[in-house]
């Protein structure tokens, strides 16, 4: 799952809450779940020496960390893990350990539904209404394909604003189902590919009605237990879990705090799996070796499913299709509140590599470090070589482009590279490769930038995994307005409309946001937070520009204002107004 992957679950908060302590003495080690792989020790082959030293340094004794696996034709290059399991008792971090793997548990769900299918009980072809009858399919045909392949159209209930206050909930299948079973589809079945949480919610409780056993038990009895995975399972917050490790998130300046309480029902089938990075290796050697499944049935999970037109939608039952260094890949990843992952599989090399991380990706990326041990297995980069262009040519490509209704991506300059930016994160480099084609170089993602008229008039994304971007127009902004933090203060809002918006906002079931009026102005306070001023942007928009934050109030078709938005890091976070 989860956090957009299910990544709409992080924490918005408006202030820094605790700071990385040092490193600590490591006061008690938690215990193995389940002995270790072939070899319980530590390896690291020469040829991994300089990512050894990357990861080390990426996470430091006294933070989160990571667990890395890496196995090239049965021999492991790799099994090391870094960081902390816990920070605040300086326990390390150990591969052995169990951790939160989010949306690679999608592939667990997608085999699940799939032997069900190989043993005649489920076809691909079956209509959702077969299993769940009641379910409101607005007239529209949606078949379990539709579900593995996030083509369904369903609205992704992580995406959902009126989710978010019931995370601390314990909810039943069913009761989560009806959290997005009300709302309008996002496209027609089959048209469109858009990652999709509720899909695989769905599939989780199409295995329980058919098998007659809960998600969990059959994932356990069918695949866990046979494939010897004794440190995996479906998490439950109650149960006692010998290895488990906590989880953290960051905010600016990778201040770190405890990640979010979110109760396991949520993620569910779409990304509830706890495991460790040796059996999720057994998971990869079963997967190679077309255990489970029958060989067609292997074959159609790890082809992309076609979308009209010919476009590819670079997803397949479970797991993303790909290509890197020219060789194809299956791999996903995962984000979940306090942990993200990547895994890989390259067939025709037989490389796996698994990187589970207590952290979330804010703090640092599982896919990038996935890729990058690839490249040094494989002796050649995944990125195309960079060609010569002049300096001056690059200005052609400079500018804001829109992305979506309130989005930009800012191209700039500086010297002889090329940089992207989302609104105002982070530059990325990007490396000319071909006339008007370049690649970022963190990604692998591609560029393409269009031309009208011998103009450069918009630009569409062709990520490394998943369906290729519409094209993102260019604006007439400037630059250094677009990457600017909003100015505020020049705009007056007439105090009955800054008292409409004052109230109580529900940013998380632990976060409110409080809002009044102070003569002129708006002060908004988070539970637990200090009081900011918030600047006029517009009558509706407002900043708090020491935070890189802003906040978008909206209402309903009767004027009444019913939520906020809160944008900050990258994220937009709405917010409901409480009575």
């Amino acid at each position: 799952m989860m956090i957009a992957r299910m990544r709409s679950v992080r924490r918005l908060a408006l202030a820094a809450l605790v700071a990385v302590p040092p490193a600590a003495p490591a006061l008690l080690r938690a215990q193995s779940p389940a002995p270790a792989s072939a070899s319980a020790q530590v390896v690291v082959d020469p040829s991994l020496a300089a990512i050894d030293s990357a990861l080390a340094a990426t996470y430091p004794a006294g933070g989160p960390g990571a667990s890395v696996i890496v196995e090239r034709g049965g021999r492991v290059l790799l099994r090391k893990a870094y960081g902390m399991a816990d920070v605040e008792l300086g326990v390390p971090l150990q591969p052995e350990h169990v951790l939160r793997i989010g949306s690679i548990t999608k592939q667990f769900t997608a085999v699940a539904a799939l032997m069900l299918v190989d043993e005649g009980k489920l076809s691909l072809d079956d209509d959702v209404t077969e299993f769940i009858p009641d379910y409101p399919t607005q007239g529209r045909r949606i078949t379990v394909e539709h579900l593995l392949t996030h083509t369904s159209g369903i609205r992704s209930y992580t995406d959902i604003p009126e989710w978010r206050p019931t995370l601390r909930n314990d909810l039943s299948p069913t009761e989560l189902i009806s959290v997005f079973r009300g709302q309008p589809v996002d496209f027609a079945p089959g048209q469109d590919w858009r990652y999709n949480n509720s899909g695989y919610v769905l599939l989780g409780a199409i295995i329980e009605k058919i098998s007659g056993q809960s998600y969990a038990d059959f994932l356990r009895t069918r695949i866990f237990e046979p494939l010897g995975m004794r440190g995996t399972r479906v998490e439950t917050q109650t149960a006692v879990i010998p290895g488990r490790v906590r989880g953290y998130a960051t905010t600016d300046g990778r201040v770190l705090q405890n990640a979010m309480y979110m109760s396991s029902t949520h993620p569910y089938a779409a990304g509830a799996i706890l495991s460790t990075t040796d059996d999720l290796l057994r998971w990869g050697h079963a997967v190679a070796e077309g255990r489970l499944l029958k060989p067609e049935t292997w074959r159609r999970a790890h082809t992309a499913y076609a979308l009209p037109g010919g476009r590819s939608s670079g997803y397949g039952y479970g797991w993303f299709v790909s290509t890197l260094a020219g060789q194809p890949t299956v791999e996903h990843g995962g984000d979940i509140n306090g942990f993200s992952s990547h895994g890989m599989w390259m067939p025709s090399e037989r490389l796996l590599v698994y990187v589970l991380s207590n952290a979330e990706r804010d703090f640092a990326n599982p896919e990038t470090f996935s890729t990058r041990i690839a490249e040094r297995v494989l002796g050649r980069e995944f990125i195309t070589p960079a060609i010569a262009v002049a300096p001056s040519a690059l200005d052609a490509y400079t500018g804001v482009y829109r992305v979506g209704d309130a989005d930009r991506r800012i191209v700039t300059r500086d010297g002889g590279r090329l940089y992207v930016q989302r609104g105002r994160g982070a530059k990325v480099e990007l490396r000319p490769v071909a006339r008007d084609q370049f690649v970022s170089v963190n990604t692998g993602a591609r560029f393409t930038f269009v031309r009208e008229g011998g103009r450069v008039t918009g630009v569409r994304l062709r990520p490394r995994i998943g369906p290729e971007d519409g094209v993102s127009p260019r604006t007439d902004e400037r630059v250094e307005d677009a990457a600017a933090p909003p100015a505020a203060g020049s705009v007056v809002v007439p105090a009955a409309v800054l008292d409409a918006y004052a109230g109580r906002y529900q940013l998380t079931p632990e976060l409110v946001l409080t809002i009044r009026r102070d003569g002129d102005v708006l002060k908004a306070q988070a539970t637990g937070q200090r009081e900011i001023t918030l600047g006029a942007v517009t009558q509706t928009r407002f900043t708090a520009q020491d935070l890189n934050a802003t906040i978008d109030f909206e209402r309903d078709a009767a004027g009444a204002v019913t939520r906020l938005i809160l944008n900050q890091n990258g994220r937009a976070g709405p917010a409901p107004r409480l009575p």
